[in-house]
């Protein structure tokens, strides 16, 4: 039996980004820049989640890159030749900002792990396991905005409890003609925030899923999480599906859902992106007047038409 986790195992330490896709939806914004560096406004998709994950207290950060995606590891360490040229140049203000956005090693320990082939999220995951810190792990989607106080992230983590269930993913409700773009919840009941399941189905047809609670990019998982990957035969698309080694634990881990109070954009897709700007843009002073004024021609455009 394995021995009961003491406080510091039972923490959550370790966040890993799975950064390694190609970003094939963003060409050919893509083919030069890695898609988690397309800025919301000024800034990176990546930035965002690194914040989320600093406010959550994680002390170890894991990013699951491709050789060919160099850029990310670039942005996320300091760089001294580049503040010090900005302040040389009178841009203090500016210096200031690109050391408070890079991760200090001092403060957060930082691991980048190549994933060289696109075998999937689960895959991405496992790519990870000597770099993680012992006890639960997060996994964080950088496509997937979460805005809001407190973060996604730091919400799963003081609802986790590994007593309930060690494996713990963020659902929100979906349309029905959108559950066959998820993985989807089998749910047995709720318990506050939390939605206690039995199982989980990757991207069912709609007619087949059974329910409406659908998995988006957060997680907060058992360690046991990386010897279920192990071995695990490909599933959807022939990839390694993180779902599948969830689901699988079901029975000895337990799985929840966490409704989290955020906003989610998905800036895998164009559409999420623009969303997410102009919601941004709305929020902030300086890019009001931009924002109603486009909105205010959508309108009369959409007037003049009827």
């Amino acid at each position: 039996m394995d021995p009961k986790p003491t406080a510091q195992t039972a923490r959550v330490r370790t966040a890993i980004f799975p950064v390694a896709g190609l970003g094939t939806r963003f060409l050919p914004a893509t083919k030069a820049t890695p898609k988690e560096l397309l800025p919301v406004l000024d800034t990176p998709l990546i930035q965002f989640a690194i914040d989320e994950a600093r406010a959550a207290g994680i002390e170890r950060m894991v990013f699951v890159s491709h050789p060919s995606k160099d850029a990310i590891e670039r942005y996320v360490r300091a760089d001294d030749e580049l503040e010090a040229t900005l302040r040389d140049r009178g841009k203090a203000q500016l210096a200031d900002m690109i050391s408070d956005n890079a991760l200090d090693e001092t403060e957060t320990q930082i691991r980048f792990v190549m994933q060289e082939e696109p075998l999937g999220l689960g895959h991405a995951v496992l790519c990870a396991k000597d770099e993680v810190l012992p006890g639960p792990v997060a996994i964080i989607l950088p496509d997937d905005l979460i805005l809001g106080e407190p973060g996604c992230l730091s919400e799963m983590i003081a609802a986790y409890d590994a007593d309930k269930a060690g494996h713990m993913v963020a659902t929100m409700q979906v349309a029905d003609e959108d559950v066959s773009s998820y993985g989807v919840l089998d749910v047995t009941g709720r318990d506050g925030a939390l939605i206690l399941a039995k199982g989980m189905v990757e991207k069912p047809a709609m007619e087949d899923a059974p329910s409406r609670q659908a998995v988006v990019g957060r997680y907060v998982l058992s360690c046991a999480i990386f010897e279920d990957l192990e071995g695990l035969p490909p599933g959807a698309g022939g990839e390694i599906q993180l779902t599948d080694a969830i689901a699988k634990a079901v029975e000895t881990a337990g799985l929840c859902g966490f409704r989290f109070t955020g906003t989610r954009f998905d800036c895998g897709s164009k559409s999420g992106m623009l969303a997410a700007t102009m919601a941004i843009a709305s929020e902030t002073a300086e890019y009001q007047g931009v924002v109603d004024e486009a909105l205010g021609g959508a309108k009369a455009a959409a007037t003049a038409a009827e």
